[in-house]
C-alpha cells in the first residue's frame, strides 16, 4: 500500500502555542504511524505537556495543523479528541476512589436510550483486560487497588473508548520495575494491534524502547530520530545543548562514625494508619543510604518524622549520639539536618513569599542574614542572586513570588537553601523530581561532594538509576517496612523490584 493510501495515523504540521509573551511551542512538526511508539523527550519546560494538551484538546494551537488519517481536525475539548480516536493517560490519575473499576471506566460515556447495559460494558472491559493480560477486579473500589493497578484502570479506560492513539504522560512514575516491564510488554501488544502510542518520558531506558524520538528544547524540535540511529548521550546532548555526564562517579570511601541512628521507628499517616513499621537503620559519615520503593510506601512519613514535622509512635532517632526523638523541625535544622521534601510547595516553600525569602526560610536568624533581630536585606539578596546563578533558577529576580515559578525552578530554591544550611545530615526525598537533565547532573555532584565531606545522606527516589548510581547501601521499603538492605554494588534491579512489590528474598541482608 502506498503512503498516499495509508497516511500516518496522526500528523502535526507547524504547531505553535503561546501564552501571552511566553512561547510554549514553535513550529512543531512530526507524525506517528499506525503500530508505532513515538517518544516526546525534553527537559522540564521544553513544551511536552503543552504539545500533548494541544493534541488532546485541552488547548487550541495558535498556528499549525493536526491531521488524523490524513484529514485535518480541530479540537475544542478532549471530547472532540476522543471522538477522533485520541486518548490520554495522565501522570496524575483522574479516578473516583469511592467508585468501582467498572464505574470509573464507563464514567462519562454516553449511551443511546434510557437503560445502561452494565453487563455488556463489563464484558467489553473483561475482553480488553484478557487481550492485554491485565488482571483487575472489576468490582473493586479504586481505593482498594495498588497504584500500579490504578494505572491499568486508566489505560483500560482509554481503550474502552476505542482510542487508536494513546498519549501516556510519564506512565511508569508510580510503577515498580516489574510493572514497568509489564507495561512495555502491553504497549508492544497494542502496537501489534495497530494502535499508535505517544510516550512522554524522561527515563532514557524507556525512551530507547520507542520506535521514534522527538526531542524538544525550549518549545522547538531539536531532534527527530529513529531510535536505532541514536544513543543515550546523543539524546541528552540534544535535550540540554551540551554533553552531560549520565552517571555520577561515586568513588569508594570508608564510612565513618554513625551520624543518624533510627531504631524501631513507627509512624502513622494522616489517616491514623501505620505508614512506617518499626524501621531500624544507621547512616554513617561519608555514606548515602538509598531508600528504594514505589511512591506511597511510607517514604514521606519517614522523612517527616526524621525532620520533626510528624511525631513517631515508637522508636528512637539519634543524631551523632544526641537524642532527637519527638524533636521539632527547628531542633533538626539547628543540629545540622537539611531537608528536601517530596512536595515542594506544601512542605518546602511559602508560595506568596519571594524567592529571596524562601532561600533563607528557617535559617533567617543566622548571622549571615541578620544583624540581631533585623534582617539584612542586602546580604539576603546577594545570597539569593548567587543561588539563582548556581542552580540556574529561571526567575525575573530575587523578589519574584515563588508560587509563580515552575515546579522545577521551585525545587532549585529548596536545593540551594538546604545544601547550604546543612552541616551533618541531608534528608533528600525525591530531590531531582521535575528537574532538567543538566541540573540533575549538578545535584548528583553536590550530593557526592557532601558525602565526601563526611555528611550522612538519606536519599529516597523513585528513579532507581539515581539510587543505584549514588547510594552506598540501598534499603528497599514496601508498606512501611524495610524488606532488605543491600550494598549498592551487589544490588540488581530485578531483586529490588521484587522487594518493592513486597516479596521477600532469602538472601536480602
Amino acid at each position: 500500500m502506498t503512503a498516499e493510501q495509508n497516511p500516518p495515523r496522526l500528523e502535526v504540521h507547524g504547531l505553535t502555542k503561546t501564552f501571552g509573551p511566553v512561547i510554549a511551542n514553535t513550529d512543531v512538526s512530526f507524525n506517528v504511524a499506525r503500530g508505532e511508539i513515538l517518544c516526546l523527550l525534553g527537559e522540564n519546560g521544553a513544551g511536552k505537556s503543552t504539545l500533548s494538551s494541544c493534541l488532546y484538546g485541552f488547548y487550541r494551537p495558535d498556528k499549525g495543523q493536526i491531521l488524523c488519517d490524513g484529514m485535518p481536525v480541530s479540537f475544542n475539548s478532549p471530547r472532540d479528541a476522543i471522538a477522533r480516536g485520541i486518548g490520554m493517560v495522565h501522570q496524575h490519575f483522574v479516578l473516583v476512589p469511592s467508585m468501582t473499576v467498572v464505574e470509573n471506566i464507563i464514567l462519562g460515556t454516553h449511551d443511546h436510550g434510557w437503560a445502561l447495559n452494565l453487563e455488556k460494558k463489563a464484558r467489553k472491559i473483561s475482553d480488553l483486560c484478557a487481550r492485554y493480560d491485565i488482571s483487575l477486579d472489576l468490582n473493586a473500589k479504586i481505593w482498594q487497588l495498588s497504584v500500579g493497578e490504578q494505572q491499568w484502570v486508566e489505560i483500560i479506560k482509554v481503550l474502552f473508548l476505542d482510542a487508536e492513539v494513546l498519549i501516556l504522560d510519564e506512565p511508569t512514575a508510580v510503577l515498580t520495575p516489574h510493572e514497568s516491564k509489564k507495561l512495555f510488554a502491553i504497549l508492544q501488544k497494542m502496537t501489534a494491534d495497530n494502535l499508535s502510542i505517544i510516550l512522554i518520558s524522561h527515563k532514557l531506558e524507556e525512551v530507547l524502547q520507542s520506535d521514534k524520538i522527538v526531542v524538544l528544547r525550549k518549545g522547538r524540535i531539536v531532534g527527530n530520530v529513529r531510535t536505532v540511529d541514536t544513543t543515550r548521550s546523543d539524546l541528552t546532548s540534544m535535550m540540554v545543548g551540551r554533553p552531560v555526564m549520565l552517571r555520577a562517579e561515586r568513588t569508594d570511601i570508608t564510612p565513618g562514625a554513625p551520624v543518624l541512628q533510627v531504631s524501631n521507628l513507627t509512624v502513622l499517616n494522616d489517616k491514623g494508619q501505620t505508614a512506617v513499621n518499626t524501621m531500624t537503620f544507621t547512616v554513617h559519615e561519608h555514606e548515602i543510604l538509598g531508600i528504594a520503593g514505589v511512591s506511597g510506601n511510607g517514604q514521606t512519613e519517614l522523612f517527616e518524622a526524621l525532620i520533626g514535622v510528624r511525631d513517631s509512635q515508637t522508636g528512637h532517632i539519634q543524631l551523632s549520639g544526641k537524642d532527637l526523638t519527638h524533636h521539632s523541625p527547628m531542633d533538626a535544622i539547628t543540629n545540622g539536618i537539611g531537608y528536601i521534601p517530596d512536595d515542594r510547595f506544601r512542605a518546602g516553600l511559602v508560595g506568596p513569599f519571594s524567592v529571596e525569602d524562601n532561600t533563607i526560610l528557617g535559617i533567617q536568624k543566622r548571622a549571615e542574614f541578620a544583624d540581631g533581630p533585623i534582617l539584612n536585606r542586602r546580604r539576603i539578596r546577594n545570597f539569593a542572586r548567587d543561588a539563582i546563578d548556581r542552580f540556574g533558577i529561571v526567575t525575573p529576580g530575587p523578589q519574584t513570588r515563588t508560587d509563580t515559578l515552575s515546579g522545577g525552578n521551585a525545587q532549585k530554591v529548596i536545593l540551594a537553601r538546604e545544601f547550604w544550611s546543612a552541616t551533618k545530615c541531608i534528608l533528600a526525598n525525591q530531590p531531582t523530581r521535575g528537574l532538567d537533565v543538566g541540573i540533575i547532573e549538578y545535584v548528583h555532584q553536590i550530593l557526592l561532594e557532601k558525602r565526601h565531606k563526611g555528611f550522612a545522606i538519606v536519599l529516597a527516589s523513585e528513579e532507581l538509576e539515581d539510587i543505584l548510581a549514588l547510594s552506598d547501601r540501598i534499603a528497599v521499603v514496601s508498606k512501611g517496612q524495610i524488606m532488605g538492605v543491600f550494598h549498592a554494588d551487589e544490588a540488581n534491579i530485578d531483586q529490588l523490584g521484587l522487594l518493592m512489590a513486597g516479596q521477600a528474598l532469602e538472601n536480602a541482608a
